[in-house]
């Protein structure tokens, strides 16, 4: 159910028959701050988080760390929140400076991020980096897999291969167009307009997903994540509501079918950034959504 004014209000409803659930998964809550990272060197400090589909690593960085790959088996992704971060990534035969504010796909294999001028680093990765699954701090939540989420399968390669892909995120907002959504094979980014103040209670956007789970990362301010799951026959599935508090930095995870919204609670910015492993569809048909649809096919 979203306000008139939302753009997502103009999402074409599915044609599919509604699923029948039988079980409900839980949210999962991860608040850095709270924590001990799970890799800290002369690099920086790294929390490490995963969902069902996906692992996000969360870095805060020195100058002159270095960030190494080996056989990494499928595309990954590298969001710099901040504009006075610079990199340089060698990877699929390249290599190239990266300036903050940016986000990048990164082409499988081999990688080498290094920092020049450090600073915070958001690195997204699916699961099948087994590596980086089992380091994470709710890596226990997985062990059995989460309910309503089919196999995970990377989208079509771009015609003209796997390279380094950077974009910038200072992209003005327009009518209709929700958000500034890119997506590569693996993950679709949305780095949500930043919300200055609380949200406006009267212009809330609860909603539900059938069959994906979305990582929801702040980068600045905080936020109260309402979570809702619909009452079925089987009362032994019920779940309690949920408003949950989380600041910077934080990763929530919504499981579906969830029916969740999110309230910016910070007097300043608060800047939130929705991720999907692997991309939506639906966000995807809506033509100039995705900033980047042109260098990466639809299935």
């Amino acid at each position: 159910m979203y306000d008139k004014s939302d753009p997502r209000a103009s999402l074409a409803p599915t044609a599919k028959a509604a699923p029948v659930f039988t079980a409900y998964s839980p949210a999962d809550y991860v608040r850095f701050y709270e924590g001990p990272p799970s890799e800290s060197d002369a690099s920086g400090h790294t929390w490490l988080m995963r969902g069902q589909n996906g692992v996000i690593a969360y870095s805060e960085m020195k100058d002159g760390a270095r960030f190494e790959r080996r056989g990494q088996i499928d595309e990954w992704v590298l969001l710099l929140p901040d504009a006075d971060v610079t990199v340089t990534v060698t990877a699929g035969g390249e290599t190239r400076s990266i300036a903050g504010y940016t986000v990048t796909f990164i082409p499988p294999g081999d990688s080498v991020v290094t920092v020049v001028k450090g600073g915070r680093m958001v690195r997204m990765f699916t699961t099948r980096a087994q590596d980086l699954a089992a380091r994470c701090s709710n890596a226990d939540a997985y062990a059995e897999p989460h309910h309503n989420i089919p196999p995970y399968a990377a989208w079509p390669a771009p015609p003209d291969g796997f390279r380094i892909r950077s974009y910038s995120l200072d992209v003005p907002d327009e009518p209709g167009r929700f958000g500034r959504i890119w997506r590569c094979t693996t993950f679709m980014v949305n780095y949500l307009a930043p919300q200055i103040g609380p949200r406006d209670v009267t212009k809330l956007s609860p909603h539900h997903h059938d069959d994906f789970e979305q990582y929801s990362l702040a980068v600045q301010g905080a936020f109260i994540h309402h979570l809702r799951w619909a009452w079925t026959p089987n009362m032994k599935m019920w779940r309690n509501d949920e408003h949950e508090y989380a600041g910077t930095p934080s990763v929530t995870v919504i499981p579906p079918p969830a029916i969740h919204t999110t309230r910016g609670m910070d007097p300043g910015v608060n800047q939130l950034v929705d991720i999907f492993c692997p991309p939506r569809v639906d966000f995807s048909l809506k033509p100039g959504w995705v900033l980047n649809a042109a260098d990466y096919p639809m299935p």
